[in-house]
């Protein structure tokens, strides 16, 4: 039955939590809740050398203008999301400000971007989300978006996954980068499987492609990765990332396409990083990725190093250098960044 006391607080607490300070959860009933989170994210950065930067590191290499010395400071990180869970089901929403739009003249009108929106009932999940390819547990904690992209896989796409204990399998969105996208009739297909413990976690994932060419043959293309994330001594972690195949826009925010020409790309790239813990508020990561491909004989490379701190649970302030090579054009950009991080 409607109940409509609860539904005028739910809509008011709504309009509340996207201006608040602080996340918010209303309990609707023992098995109903809705809640709201995200947070404000500053971005001030500094980039120099042969390497466009925009919103992170896609290697792009030349002389235009974009390619110079640059400073930006922008918002666009910032994201609000919404879940509400009613017994088995859960839906999920969340959005960010790299819809792209606007200018810098008087105000970028940066549109919103849909993240993730999914729902999920008991074992099984549908919507747009992270592939199931991805080990989110084994990013870093970093000031640039994202951090070495060049070495993880980094994909959000409609799916349906089914999960039971520590086994996954999905049906994913196809897509055929420098092939023929309109003739991908078969879904990515996925399967993972998750070891779990107090030591941390590594996930084991194989990935089953159809691919389309520009001229309507299929190739089939097969991936497999394997990522994680290990507590080490006292609240220090590693974490890490291996990926080979033929994993084109899987890894490295399409590092390498699909196909070159009318072969198929085969990727190796990896990522690591350790973070270290100064003090209780006081920490800092030290991560290197790397990506190569076959055919465009692309090899790309990031490190970054960081410190971080909170002023509050809420606030964490962060300062990062790193450096982005791309090595079959000897082109290469440093950049520093300072952060500003206000969880709701």
């Amino acid at each position: 039955m409607f109940n409509k006391k609860k539904f005028i607080l739910a809509t008011s607490l709504m309009a509340l939590a996207t201006s608040a300070n602080a996340g918010y959860t209303l309990k609707i009933s023992d098995t109903d809740s809705l809640s709201f989170g995200g947070y404000i994210k500053i971005d001030a950065r500094y980039a120099d050398g042969d390497v466009a930067y925009r919103d992170f590191w896609i290697g792009t290499a030349g002389t235009t203008e974009e390619d110079k010395s640059q400073f930006r400071l922008n918002a666009n990180q910032t994201r609000f999301n919404s879940k509400y869970i009613h017994g088995d089901v859960t839906g999920f929403l969340e959005l960010d400000f790299y819809g792209g739009g606007g200018s810098q003249t008087v105000s970028n009108s940066s549109n919103p971007r849909l993240r993730h929106a999914f729902i999920k009932y008991k074992d099984v999940l549908v919507g747009q989300t992270w592939s199931t390819f991805m080990n989110t547990s084994a990013l870093g904690e970093t000031a640039d978006f994202a951090g070495a992209t060049v070495g993880i896989v980094f994909v959000r796409q409609g799916q349906i996954r089914y999960t039971s204990g520590n086994f996954q399998f999905s049906l994913e969105n196809p897509e055929s980068v420098g092939g023929d996208s309109s003739n991908d009739s078969v879904p990515d297909m996925i399967a993972r499987y998750n070891f779990k413990g107090d030591w941390g976690n590594v996930s084991v994932s194989g990935l089953a492609r159809s691919l389309t060419d520009s001229i309507g043959h299929s190739e089939n293309a097969f991936g497999i990765s394997v990522a994680g994330k290990i507590k080490t001594v006292g609240k220090d972690d590693l974490k890490f990332q291996i990926h080979q195949g033929k994993l084109g826009r899987y890894v490295g925010i399409a590092f390498a396409k699909d196909f070159v020409g009318d072969e198929v790309e085969e990727t190796t790239a990896y990522l690591v990083n350790y973070r270290h813990f100064w003090s209780e508020n006081l920490r800092s990561t030290l991560q290197y990725g790397h990506a190569e491909s076959d055919v465009a004989n692309k090899k790309n490379s990031q490190w970054s190093v960081n410190l971080f701190t909170n002023f509050t649970k809420e606030l964490a302030v962060g300062v990062e250098v790193g450096n982005f090579s791309m090595d079959q054009v000897d082109a290469d950009s440093n950049y520093a960044q300072l952060s500003f991080k206000y969880t709701l």
